[in-house]
């Protein structure tokens, strides 16, 4: 069996074909492996105990934020509370972590869209991370619904929309199964209407450009499992240095084992290697 030699975990990195399947593949340090074709054989994965932070390199007991050290963790702008909350941001104050950061990535267009997961749920993502933002969320189907000039004006418009669905995937939810189909479309013109009055109140303040509203076509996505678990248990490697099954599947940024599941960028900078 091939075997990989222990390298820094990395999120999965995953394309989208014309026909919407998704192709994944998992960095491990300077290998990529092709994961799909894995899919009905034999997949172990073993952690060495090492993690090395994701930023500066450092060795790290602790993994914070997905993959930093402890201080990386407090002066990164990428780690900071307005990334999970971004209607909180205080770049126009003059905090931001760091300004040349927050111009890269808080500063540029945005987009608001509907989902349906584990069922119908607003999100947000920079324009770079359309449909890499979709598949890492084990979305089956994504509408845009608004584009905005910056990440503050997307967070502001996804919190007005919360008071109507829900923001969050229910990941046990989503690796039982397919969810039923949503008319995406005729969701966003239901919605629309209802937060008129709080999209006037946003240009008002940012101005007449800084909200489009889009009327797009949903965006279809299949993911490459062939079974769902009737009953989900999670592997840690901080609890088992040892992941090891047949891969039945891979959604959102999970591997489906026959006996469990593991969220793999949960585990970034932990250095593993892996034997097929």
């Amino acid at each position: 069996m091939p075997e990989t030699e222990f390298g820094a975990l990395r999120k999965m990195t995953a394309q989208l074909d014309t026909q919407g399947n998704v192709e994944y593949h998992l960095p491990i340090g300077e290998q990529s492996i092709p994961l799909n074709a894995i899919i009905g054989k034999q997949l172990s994965l073993h952690y060495n105990g090492n993690i090395n932070c994701g930023h500066c390199g450092r060795k790290t007991k602790k993994s914070y934020a997905q993959g930093y050290c402890f201080p990386c963790m407090q002066k990164l702008a990428q780690c900071d509370l307005c990334i999970m909350k971004p209607e909180t941001c205080h770049y126009h104050l003059g905090t931001c972590r760091e300004p040349e950061w927050g111009e890269q990535h808080c500063m540029v267009p945005h987009y608001v869209y509907l989902a349906n997961s584990s069922g119908l749920k607003v999100g947000i993502t920079r324009h770079t991370q359309i449909p890499t933002r979709w598949i890492d969320q084990g979305a089956v189907q994504a509408l845009p619904i608004f584009k905005v000039s910056s990440r503050i004006l997307s967070g502001l418009v996804e919190k007005s929309l919360t008071e109507f669905i829900a923001d969050k995937t229910n990941w046990r939810l989503m690796l039982k199964g397919i969810p039923a189909e949503i008319d995406l479309v005729e969701k966003a013109k239901e919605l629309k209407p209802k937060i008129a009055e709080k999209l006037a109140n946003i240009t008002l303040q940012y101005g007449e450009d800084a909200i489009e509203s889009l009327n797009g076509e949903a965006v279809n996505i299949h993911f490459p499992v062939n079974q769902y678990l009737e009953k989900i248990s999670s592997f840690n490697f901080d609890k088992a240095p040892i992941v090891s099954g047949v891969l039945l599947g891979i959604k959102g940024q999970y591997l489906i084992f026959d006996n469990g599941v593991i969220n793999i960028r949960k585990f970034t900078s932990y250095h593993i290697s892996a034997e097929f």
